[in-house]
């Protein structure tokens, strides 16, 4: 322990994940869903180096919230998806999907590659899906074919 932190947690954080985004964090991951996916989106913002909650979705379509996304910019976006699995059950694993496009600013890229561990870790979703390619490669299919296959 080294200043009351874990040693992968000392005070060397680029960016800071305030209280308030926590508490929403927390409340989106222990909501009960029965049907449809939900999102939670976050950006950093780069002038004061703090994530920010951009907004969340109720029972939106993957291609919906693909396009609310921005086409420049990066995006943590944790993602309550409902599986339907070969036997006919249905899941609501949470998946981290970070939303990377290549257009995106090369500052803002690093500093969103450096932050997502610390995110990853605060949002405590394990399943990570890489988007790099904007709208276009950020369907059902493709998460389904990531969740169902590896």
């Amino acid at each position: 322990m080294l200043n009351g932190c874990p040693p992968n947690e000392t005070q060397s954080r680029t960016v800071d994940i305030p209280q308030e985004l926590k508490t929403s964090l927390r409340k989106f991951r222990f909501a009960r869903r029965n049907a449809g996916h939900a999102a939670m989106v976050v950006k950093i913002n780069k002038q004061k180096l703090i994530m920010e909650e951009v907004e969340q979705f109720d029972d939106i379509s993957i291609e919906d919230l693909a396009e609310e996304l921005p086409e420049n910019s990066p995006r943590y976006v944790v993602l309550s998806y409902e599986l339907n699995h070969s036997d006919g059950r249905k899941s609501f694993p949470l998946v981290l999907v970070n939303w990377a496009p290549t257009s995106s600013e090369m500052g803002l890229l690093t500093l969103h590659a450096s932050a997502f561990i610390d995110f990853q870790n605060t949002a405590d979703v394990s399943k990570v899906i890489e988007v790099r390619d904007g709208a276009e490669g950020f369907t059902k299919d493709f998460i389904d074919q990531k969740l169902l296959h590896g």
